[in-house]
C-alpha cells in the first residue's frame, strides 16, 4: 500500500503491537518536514492519558489484591478461631468429666453410713439409689435444653448445684447419726436431698461435657473416639478421686497410717472442685455453630429429598437465608438511602437480622421435635433402650454396693483393722474405674477402626442409596466389623462376673472377687461407651444429648430394682442370723440371690441387643 508522497507502507503486523507504542508514529512530519501542533498535542494527551490509565489501573489492581488477600487471612483467622474453640472445648469436656463421675466413688464411704451414722442397709441404697433416679431421670430434661440453647447454662447450674449437695451432705455427715435412732445429727432424708442434688449436678456437668464433644466431632472420621474419651474420663473420675480420698483426706490411725476416708473433709473437696468447674465449663464448652448449622440443613435437605418434607422459604438453608436478608437489607439502604436516616437504616438491618434469627430458632426447634417424635416411635430405640436397662442396672448396683459385699466376704474372726481379703473398698472403685476406663478408650477406638462406612436411619436414605452405601461398605479391603460386635461380646463378660460372685467360690477364694470387679467395670464401661456411639451413627447428632438423655433413663430404674433386691436380701439374711454385732452381713445368702439375677438380667439384654441389630439389619442400617 503506497502513501501520499509515494513510499511504500509496511503496513502493521500483530507482531508490531507494543502497548507502550503510540497510535500515531512520533515520526509523522508535515508536508514541510515540521511536526504538525495538533500530532504533539494529541502525543502528550496520548502520554498523559496512558500514564493515568497505568496509574489507575495499578491502584485498582493493589486494591482488588489487597482485597482478596485481606479475605484470605479473615477467613484463614476465622478458621483458626474455631478450631481452637473446638479444641479447647473437647480439653475442657475431658476436664469436666474427670470431675463429674464422683459419685462413682459411692462405696468408698457408703459402708461408713452403716457403722457411723447408723443407718440400714436399706436407708443406704436409698440414698444411692435417690442420687441414681436424680442423675438419670432428668437427662431428657437437660437434653432438650442442651440441643435448643446451649450447653453453658448446664455447665453453670451443675457448678452450683454440685457444690450445694456435697456441702449439705458434709454437715450432715459431720453431725452424726439422726435424732429417730438416738443420735443428735440431721434427720435423714436431708442426706437424701443432698444426694438427690449430687445426682442432678452429675447429669448436667457430664451431659455438657458429652453434648459438645458429640456435636463438635459427630460426623468427623473419629468419632468414636473423640465421644469414647470424655466418657471415659467420667469412669476414671471415681478412680483418681478415690485414691484422694484413701490417702489425703484420710482419717490417721493410731500408727499414722491412712485409715477410712475423713468424709466431712471429702465432701467439702468435692464440692469446691467441682462448683469450679462448672463456673469454668460455662465459658469453655462452646459449640462451634457452623458444624450444628450444617447438620441442621444437611438433615433437612435430605427430609426434602425423601418427599417427607416440602421445600419452602421457612426451610431454605442457613446460608441461603443469610443471603436473602443481606441483599434485601442492601437494596433497602441503597433504594431508601435519600429518605432514610443512618439511624433508621440501622434499626432496619438489626430488625432484619432478629427476623432471620428466629427463622433459623423456629426452623432448629422444628426439626429437633421432629426428630425426637420419630425417635420415640423407632421400635428399634426401645430394644436398644431395654438392652441397656438390663446390662447398666446390674452394674450401677454393684457400684453402689461393692463396699458392702466386701465385709459379707470376710470370716467373722478376721482381724478388724488388717485389709479384708476381698479388698479395700477403694481398691474395688478404683479396678472399676480403671477397667471401665479401659474399656472405653478401647471400644471406643477400635468401633472407629473396624466399623463399616455407617448409614444413617435418620433422615431417611433412599433405598438405592442405602444399597449402595452397604454395598461400598461391604466392598471395603480392610475388615470390618459392626459396633455390635464389641457390645455383645462386653455383655456377656459383665455376666460372667456376676456368674463368678453368684457361685461359693468367692467364699473360700475371697480375693478372687477382684476378677469379678474387673469385668464388671470392663462391661459396663463398653456399655456406656458404645451404647451413644450407636445412637449418634443410627439418628444423627442433630439432636443427640435429647436421644441419648431418653436412653439414659434406663440405668437409673435398673439400679433402683437391682438396688432394691440387693438390700432386701442382704436385710433378710441379717433378720435370719447371718449378721455381726456390728450390724454387717456375712455369708452367701447376703449377696448370691441378687448376683444370680444380675447374671440373667444380662444375658436377657443380650437378647433385646440383638433385636435392635436385626431390625437395623433389616431397614439397611449400618452400625
Amino acid at each position: 500500500m503506497a502513501t501520499s508522497d509515494g513510499h511504500a507502507d509496511p503496513g502493521i503486523d500483530k507482531r508490531d503491537f507494543d502497548a507502550n507504542r503510540p497510535l500515531l508514529q512520533d515520526g509523522h512530519e508535515s508536508e514541510h518536514g515540521q511536526q504538525c501542533p495538533w500530532n504533539r498535542h494529541s502525543r502528550t494527551v496520548s502520554h498523559r492519558s496512558r500514564a493515568s490509565g497505568a496509574s489507575q489501573g495499578s491502584a485498582s489492581n493493589d486494591g482488588l489484591l489487597s482485597n482478596v488477600v485481606e479475605g484470605i487471612v479473615e477467613r484463614d483467622r476465622q478458621k483458626m478461631h474455631k478450631e481452637a474453640v473446638r479444641v479447647t472445648s473437647f480439653v475442657w469436656g475431658i476436664i469436666t468429666c474427670l470431675g463429674a463421675g464422683s459419685i462413682t466413688a459411692f462405696s468408698l464411704y457408703g459402708h461408713l453410713f452403716l457403722t457411723r451414722l447408723h443407718y440400714s442397709q436399706l436407708q443406704v441404697n436409698a440414698v444411692s439409689i435417690a442420687a441414681e433416679i436424680a442423675m438419670y431421670l432428668p437427662v431428657p430434661l437437660f437434653g432438650f435444653l442442651c440441643d435448643r440453647y446451649s450447653p453453658s447454662p448446664l455447665a453453670l447450674g451443675s457448678g452450683f448445684v454440685f457444690g450445694l449437695g456435697y456441702l449439705l451432705a458434709a454437715i450432715t455427715y459431720r453431725n452424726g447419726p439422726p435424732q429417730d435412732i438416738g443420735g443428735t445429727g440431721l434427720p435423714f432424708w436431708v442426706m437424701v436431698v443432698s444426694f438427690i442434688l449430687v445426682g442432678m449436678g452429675t447429669s448436667c456437668m457430664y451431659l455438657a461435657a458429652v453434648a459438645t464433644c458429640a456435636k463438635n466431632y459427630g460426623r468427623g472420621k473419629h468419632k468414636g473416639i473423640m465421644l469414647a474419651m470424655p466418657i471415659a474420663a467420667f469412669g476414671l473420675s471415681g478412680m483418681w478421686q478415690s485414691q484422694i480420698g484413701s490417702y489425703v483426706l484420710c482419717e490417721r490411725n493410731s500408727d499414722g497410717n491412712c485409715g477410712d476416708v475423713d468424709v466431712f473433709r471429702y465432701f467439702l473437696f468435692l464440692g469446691v472442685m467441682l462448683l469450679v468447674i462448672g463456673i469454668v465449663g460455662t465459658f469453655a464448652l462452646r459449640i462451634v455453630d457452623d458444624e450444628e448449622d450444617k447438620y441442621i440443613d444437611e438433615t433437612v435437605e435430605e427430609l426434602e429429598r425423601s418427599g417427607l418434607l416440602e421445600e419452602s422459604d421457612f426451610f431454605r438453608p442457613h446460608n441461603e437465608v443469610r443471603s436473602a436478608v443481606e441483599y434485601g437489607t442492601f437494596n433497602a439502604g441503597a433504594g431508601e438511602q435519600g429518605s432514610m436516616t443512618l439511624s433508621e437504616e440501622e434499626r432496619e438491618e438489626r430488625r432484619r437480622e432478629k427476623e432471620r434469627e428466629e427463622e433459623e430458632r423456629r426452623k432448629k426447634n422444628w426439626l429437633l421435635n421432629y426428630e425426637t417424635r420419630i425417635f420415640l416411635q423407632d421400635p428399634t430405640m426401645w430394644w436398644l433402650a431395654a438392652g441397656f436397662f438390663l446390662v447398666t442396672g446390674p452394674g450401677e448396683s454393684y457400684i453402689n454396693n461393692v463396699g458392702t459385699v466386701i465385709p459379707t466376704l470376710t470370716p467373722r474372726n478376721y482381724a478388724p483393722e488388717s485389709v479384708p481379703p476381698a479388698g479395700l473398698p477403694s481398691t474395688h472403685v478404683s479396678t472399676i474405674a480403671l477397667t471401665s476406663t479401659i474399656a472405653r478408650l478401647l471400644t471406643g477406638s477400635l468401633s472407629d477402626f473396624f466399623a463399616p462406612a455407617a448409614t444413617h436411619l435418620f433422615p431417611p436414605i433412599p433405598e438405592d442409596h442405602r444399597h449402595r452405601s452397604v454395598a461400598a461398605a461391604d466392598g471395603e479391603s480392610r475388615p470390618t466389623l459392626s459396633r455390635m460386635a464389641f457390645l455383645l461380646p462386653s455383655a456377656l463378660l459383665l455376666s460372667l462376673g456376676f456368674l463368678i460372685l453368684s457361685t461359693p467360690i468367692p467364699l473360700k477364694e475371697p480375693s478372687i472377687f477382684h476378677l469379678t470387679t474387673a469385668l464388671v467395670g470392663f462391661g459396663y464401661g463398653s456399655a456406656f461407651s458404645l451404647t451413644p456411639i450407636l445412637i449418634s451413627v443410627v439418628w444423627g447428632v442433630e439432636n443427640f444429648a435429647t436421644n441419648w438423655g431418653i436412653v439414659a433413663m434406663m440405668p437409673a430404674l435398673g439400679a433402683a430394682l437391682w438396688g432394691v433386691v440387693y438390700s432386701s436380701a442382704y436385710q433378710n439374711a441379717l433378720n435370719d442370723g447371718s449378721g455381726s454385732p456390728d450390724g454387717q452381713c456375712h455369708g452367701w445368702r447376703c449377696f448370691g440371690y441378687w448376683a444370680t439375677g444380675c447374671t440373667v438380667s444380662v444375658w436377657v439384654a443380650v437378647v433385646a441387643l440383638l433385636a435392635a441389630w436385626r431390625g437395623w439389619k433389616r431397614r439397611g442400617v449400618v452400625v
